[in-house]
Order: structure tokens, then C-alpha cells, then sequence
């Protein structure tokens, strides 16, 4: 490390290898999630998983990662950033393994939901290590930059790698991916990255964890349970203990000295509508990503390499949203080019709601990138609202909670959507028994035993139905985007 006499030193060598070292498990970060999303027709097949399901093998993951993000945050102040990322490397190593060979969905439910908690060592480790490289702003910047590009990077590279992967070897491949990556880290990263533990790190609160997580998923198996079978009464018994633990929980954070999420931060109107942007807006995103890989391979009966190949613009839309929003703020109020760029992806998701089962695939990858261009600003600009609007003492909690927001709102748009088109896709089969009358993958499985006429009927129906599905979710995205751009308008307009 070099030092420039009018400042704070300047990053030699060293630190940006250890950069590059720190860019693979935040490429892990957004490969992990779309791979997954490529595989999952595979997985139904070849385990015979239900719709629900092949939900919770997604939502698993998601919903533990965001539930325990803030938990690993603190517990890397307390033992060392470097220490636990190096550790939820080796665990998300082994993790993958016996994910990979995973005997039936169960398991492969379990382990995906213990890949969450080792995933959540990584981007808080990731980003503190990043900011304790470089201490010089203009290159810290740069920095952080380079992370977050990385991460976006790996939402378009992910599809292309794990189509090929999923081409050419079975669908355990995908999940042995991140080895490699997470190798190439253990060998390297102890030589090139600082400990960075911070002196007095925060207090680890376990019950605060739990009660967390105690929280999100009840609430979300009962909305799932309702949008994908109605009314139920042990659907809602479950939603009321999930508030009733989120009510213990907000009681516990406020008579904590130091609390895992300081409530306070919400008291400032100009936070609690970045972070509700945030949510909402990764809640359509991923939502919307999963449908779509879905319909790709099922409805359009393209290969996993195929179907990367026609998602992949939908992720370069968001990087170069994001970008654009940056360049563009130095000229425009960021707020107008949040709530112009949700306008933007809500047009974006009316192209969507077009989509049939003969629909040209281009009108798909146009809405896509209309989409994820437009929320792409969002996703740069309400983070650093998130964290600009907090008092500069409690930056990292704000930076906490900025982290687990997209992760939480992604998981529940999955959830969420996800059950909105098994809802449709289950009336649209009009009653058909058995897994034809469960899922899509279901029915293609189904046709392929069938006779040609009776098989070409019954695709021609569950394409139907699920698409019909689809253009139910792009609808209400639609309307969430369009009302989430009135209220940042609205609330931020006037900050």
C-alpha cells in the first residue's frame, strides 16, 4: 500500500488481488439463485417434487439468508470478517455437495435452507473486508463499485453457465458450481485479506435471530398455503403465530441496548420508503425471474442453455440501469429516477401480461429488459438513500438492514408469485388429478407417456394454464410497481 501525502494511503497490489479474491463470492452471491431457478424443471422431474415444493427449495435458501444476514454481520464484528468468511466458504462448500446428491426434495428442502445461513457469512464479510482494504474514498468507492458490478455481473452469467452445465450433466451439477470459486478463496484469502475485527463489535443476540426467522417463515408458508389452495385454517394459524412473533421480536429490539435491527432508523420517513422500494421492488424482480425461467423451458420447451441464453439481456438491463441511474443523479433528483424507472419496469410488466403460449419470444425478452431496466435504478439509488438517511452512528445498521431488505422481498415474490400462477395453473387444469393437475413440469413428464394425440391435448391445456398464471403475476406487478412509484413520488418527492 502506497501513501499519498495528502491523504489517507493509497491500495497497492496487494489489496486489489484481495479485491479480486473478494469478487468470487460475491459473484456466488447472484449465481447461486438464478442457477437454481434454470434447474428446478430438472429437479421436478428427476425427484419428483410438488409445486410447493420446488417453491421452498428456492424460498429455503432465500429466507434463511435474509433472516440471518444481520446476525452474521454482527458475528463477524465480534470474531473476524476474514475467520467467518472463510468458514461460510468451507460450509457452502459441503453444503453444495450433499445438495447435489440430495436423494429426494426434502432433503434438498433442508440443505437449501443451511446453504442460506452459510450464504449469509458472505456479502456483509465481502463488503466490510472491501471498505477495510481501501481507505482512501476514491478508490473504497471504486471498490464497492466493483463488488456491486460483480454482483450484477453474475445475474447474466449465471444463466449461461448453468444452462451449459445443466445441458451436458445432471441437474446436482448446478449446486456444485460454487467449489471451485469457494477453493480458489480458502487458498488465497488468508495471504490477501485482513482479519477486520471490529474492537467492541456488537453484542450477538441469538433469541433476536430466532425470533427473526420465527417470523418470516410462518407468514410466508401461510400466504403461500392461501394464494396456491384458498382459505385455510391452518394457513391463517400460521400467519398469527408469525405476528405474533414479529410482535416479541419488535418488543425485544426496543428494550435491547443494542438491538440486531434498530427500529429507530424507521422513524425517518425518507428510510422506511427506500427500504419499502427495496422489498417491493426485488419482491416483482426475482418474482418475475422465476416465472420466466419457467416458462422458458416448459412452455417454450427450450434446453436450460437456450433459456440462459434469452435471460441473460433481462440481467444486463438491470446492470445498465443501475449504472445509467448513477451517472444520471449527478444531473436529476435520484427520486425522480426511482419513481420514473418504476413507471418504466410497470410498462415493462404490461408487455408481460401479453405473454401466451405462442407468443413470439422476443415480446418476452422486450418485456424482461424493460423490467429490469427500470428497476435497476432502484436498486442503486434507494440503497444509498437507505444509508444516507440514517445519522452517521448508526450507518451499519442501516447498511444491515439495506443488505437483508432485497433478500427478504425476493424470497417473498417468489413465495408469493410463485403460488399467484400454481393458484391459476391448478384451476386452469380444471380438477386433473395427479401431478399433471400439480405442476407443469408435472404435465410434461405426464405427456411423455402418453400417445401423441392425448399428450399434444394435455401440453396444449397445462401451457394454458400456466400461462395464464403468468399474465396474473405480471398484472400484479404491475400494479405494485405503479403504486410504489406514486408513493416514493409522493414521500421522497418532498425530502
Amino acid at each position: 500500500m502506497t501513501r499519498d501525502i495528502t491523504g489517507p494511503p493509497l491500495a497497492g497490489r496487494r489489496e486489489w488481488l484481495g479485491l479480486a479474491v473478494l469478487l468470487l463470492p460475491a459473484l456466488l452471491a447472484s449465481l447461486e439463485l438464478t442457477i437454481t431457478h434454470l434447474a428446478l424443471p430438472a429437479i421436478g422431474r428427476d425427484l419428483g417434487a410438488s409445486s410447493t415444493q420446488l417453491l421452498w427449495i428456492v424460498d429455503g435458501y432465500a429466507f434463511l439468508l435474509a433472516g440471518t444476514l444481520v446476525m452474521m454481520g454482527t458475528l463477524g464484528d465480534r470474531i473476524g470478517r476474514r475467520r467467518l468468511l472463510l468458514g461460510g466458504a468451507t460450509a457452502f462448500s459441503a453444503l453444495s455437495v450433499v445438495a447435489a446428491y440430495a436423494p429426494n426434495p426434502e432433503v434438498l428442502i433442508a440443505v437449501r435452507a443451511l446453504l442460506g445461513v452459510a450464504g449469509a457469512t458472505l456479502m456483509p464479510s465481502v463488503l466490510a473486508l472491501a471498505v477495510a482494504l481501501f481507505t482512501e474514498p476514491r478508490q473504497r468507492a471504486q471498490a464497492v463499485g466493483i463488488v456491486i458490478a460483480t454482483v450484477s455481473a453474475g445475474t447474466a452469467i449465471g444463466p449461461l453457465v448453468g444452462g451449459w452445465l445443466l445441458e451436458h450433466f445432471w441437474w446436482g451439477a448446478a449446486f456444485l458450481l460454487p467449489i471451485p470459486l469457494m477453493l480458489v478463496l480458502l487458498l488465497v484469502g488468508p495471504a490477501t485479506l485482513p482479519e477486520g475485527r471490529s474492537p467492541g463489535g456488537r453484542r450477538l443476540d441469538l433469541p433476536s435471530a430466532v425470533l427473526s426467522i420465527a417470523t418470516v417463515l410462518p407468514i410466508v408458508y401461510g400466504l403461500k398455503q392461501v394464494a396456491a389452495a384458498g382459505p385455510d385454517p391452518l394457513a391463517f394459524a400460521t400467519i398469527a403465530l408469525g405476528l405474533a412473533c414479529a410482535l416479541v421480536f419488535v418488543r425485544r429490539q426496543r428494550g435491547l441496548a443494542d438491538p440486531m435491527i434498530d427500529l429507530r432508523l424507521f422513524a425517518s420517513r425518507a428510510f422506511t420508503t427506500a427500504t419499502l422500494t427495496l422489498v417491493l421492488g426485488i419482491f416483482v424482480l426475482w418474482g418475475t425471474n422465476y416465472a420466466v425461467a419457467q416458462y422458458l423451458q416448459l412452455v417454450a420447451g427450450l434446453t436450460p442453455l437456450t433459456a440462459g441464453l434469452w435471460t441473460a439481456p433481462s440481467a444486463i438491463g438491470v446492470i445498465v440501469g443501475s449504472l445509467g441511474a448513477t451517472r444520471l443523479a449527478r444531473r436529476l433528483p435520484p427520486v425522480w429516477i426511482i419513481g420514473g424507472g418504476l413507471l418504466l419496469s410497470a410498462t415493462g410488466f404490461g408487455v408481460l401480461a401479453t405473454i401466451g403460449p405462442a407468443t413470439p419470444l422476443s415480446v418476452l425478452v422486450t418485456g424482461t429488459i424493460i423490467v429490469s431496466a427500470g428497476l435497476g435504478p432502484m436498486m442503486a439509488l434507494a440503497t444509498d438513500i437507505v444509508v444516507g438517511s440514517a445519522p452517521a452512528e448508526r450507518a451499519g445498521a442501516a447498511s444491515a438492514i439495506a443488505s437483508a431488505a432485497p433478500q427478504l422481498g425476493g424470497g417473498l415474490g417468489i413465495a408469493i408469485l410463485g403460488s399467484v400462477i400454481t393458484s391459476a395453473y391448478r384451476a386452469g387444469m380444471g380438477g386433473i388429478a395427479g401431478p399433471a393437475g400439480d405442476t407443469l413440469t408435472g404435465a410434461v413428464a405426464t405427456a411423455g407417456t402418453l400417445p401423441a394425440a392425448e399428450s399434444a391435448a394435455l401440453l396444449s391445456t397445462a401451457r394454458a394454464a400456466f400461462t395464464a398464471g403468468f399474465e396474473v403475476s405480471a398484472l400484479v406487478s404491475a400494479g405494485l410497481t405503479v403504486l410504489l412509484a406514486g408513493t416514493v413520488l409522493l414521500v421522497l418527492g418532498r425530502r
